[in-house]
């Protein structure tokens, strides 16, 4: 097979209807607009309007707060480690941190950290150093023998 030879699915794609192209086209003249009128117009941008009305969201009283300065964790399940270390792609006998879950794939990035949850078994003594865990994460890996440890982050 070569480059040339490669075609969709038929039916897949559809071809665009090209409006405002002659009666024959049946979308000729207004091009499916109507006929006058705001929306007929170029340039129009009605999201939220309410022909002059208090728009809805400026009526509805603001709520919460979003914390300009955040932490956001990157998570990781139990048994993705788990599965990990059966892959040999993480060494149980180190220490397990943000670099070496980032380095065996298992994480693109560690963000502000790594927080461990407990879904899923974990069956290997393994050493974590990660920024947070759940109480149940922490007494899943102390059950096998493993250790965690949750560093504390410096506030800024």
């Amino acid at each position: 097979m070569k480059l040339n030879e490669l075609s969709d699915n038929p039916g897949a794609a559809r071809k665009q209807k090209r409006v405002a192209r002659g009666p024959g086209s049946g979308k000729g003249k207004t091009a499916g607009r109507g006929i006058k009128g705001q929306k007929s117009r170029s340039g129009v941008a009605i999201g939220g309007y309410e022909g002059g009305q208090m728009p809805l969201y400026r009526r509805l009283p603001k709520r919460g707060f979003n914390k300009p300065n955040q932490k956001h964790y990157a998570v990781v399940n139990l048994g993705l480690i788990q599965k990990f270390v059966d892959a040999g792609k993480l060494d149980a006998k180190g220490e397990i941190n943000a670099e070496a879950l980032v380095a065996s794939g298992l994480l693109r990035r560690a963000l502000d950290g790594v927080r461990v949850l407990a879904k899923g078994e974990i069956t290997s003594a393994v050493t974590l150093n990660v920024a947070g865990a759940s109480k149940a994460a922490i007494e899943a890996v102390e059950k096998v023998g493993g250790k965690v440890t949750v560093a504390t982050v410096a506030a800024e």
